[in-house]
């Protein structure tokens, strides 16, 4: 499933993932295209942790919270490695966009998603 998402002044057409085995799966191995700018991870509970395993591109990692901002990791490395960082933060959602995209749309903590 697909949704149009707004932060500030941006859009994404994001791809929204719910099942426990997308979430797991991510950007693994995944190029943003022009059907989709963004994954949306809609989950259960409070704390989340994502790392970048077999990603083949660098992504700003976002983590909301009732429609706001809370943490942003930005343009964190993919990792090829068995151990890779954790990038941790609170929300029940965690968009993870193209590395660079929140410095160069001036994208914040704090500021308000709307749906």
């Amino acid at each position: 499933m697909f949704m149009l998402l707004n932060i500030n002044n941006s859009s994404f057409n994001v791809k929204v993932v719910v099942s426990e085995k997308e979430v797991q799966r991510g950007m693994m191995g995944k190029k943003f295209n022009e059907k989709f700018n963004g994954m949306l991870f809609i989950m259960e509970g409070d704390e989340h942790c994502f790392w970048m395993k077999n990603c083949i591109t660098n992504l700003d990692i976002i983590f909301i919270e009732d429609n706001i901002i809370t943490k942003i990791h930005r343009n964190c490395p993919p990792c090829t490695e068995e151990e890779c960082q954790n990038y941790c933060g609170k929300g029940e959602m965690v968009l993870e966009v193209q590395g660079g995209t929140c410095k160069s749309k001036n994208i914040q903590e704090g500021d308000l998603v709307e749906f």
